[in-house]
C-alpha cells in the first residue's frame, strides 16, 4: 500500500532514483543534490514522497508565495505509474496549500508530455494562455 509522507533525509537516494528515471534530461540545477537542499532551506514542509513499503516511488514539491501555489517535481517511477500515485501526490499537495490559504495552483508541463497533461487535466487543471519565461541568475 502506498502512503504519502513528508520528505526526510533518509529518502534522498530514493528521490534521486525517481527523478533520474522521470527526468533523465534535466539540467544540473534540477538534480536531487542541488534541488533538495534548496527546498529543505525554504518551505521544507511542502515536499512529499510516496512510499510503497519503504521504497520511494513518487514525489511532489509545492511552494506558496502568499499569492499562488506551485507544484514541482511530480514524478513516479515508471513501473509504478497508472496506479493513482501521481494523482494522490497532487491532491495531498493541494490540500496542504489550501491549508495555507492558497486559492490558485500552477504547474508547468513540457508540451511533449502528453501523459502528464492527461493526468493534470483529469485533476481539473486547465491549459492557460500563458508564455512561460525563465532566466538563470
Amino acid at each position: 500500500m502506498v502512503r504519502i509522507v513528508g520528505y526526510d533525509e533518509r529518502h534522498f537516494g530514493g528521490v534521486k532514483a525517481v527523478w533520474e528515471a522521470a527526468f533523465p534530461d534535466d539540467p544540473p540545477w534540477n538534480r536531487a543534490e542541488n534541488a533538495i537542499p534548496a527546498k529543505m532551506a525554504l518551505q521544507p514542509g511542502l515536499f512529499f514522497v510516496a512510499l510503497n513499503d519503504d521504497q520511494v516511488v513518487g514525489t511532489v514539491m509545492a511552494g506558496y508565495d502568499g499569492h499562488r501555489g506551485w507544484l514541482y517535481a511530480i514524478a513516479v517511477l515508471p513501473d509504478h505509474r497508472r496506479r493513482g500515485i501521481a494523482s494522490g501526490l497532487v491532491r495531498h499537495a493541494e490540500a496542504q496549500l489550501r491549508e495555507l490559504g492558497c486559492h490558485k495552483i500552477n504547474l508547468q508541463v513540457r508540451a511533449s508530455n502528453a501523459d502528464a497533461l492527461a493526468v493534470y487535466q483529469g485533476l481539473g487543471y486547465e491549459i492557460e494562455d500563458r508564455i512561460s519565461m525563465g532566466k538563470r541568475v
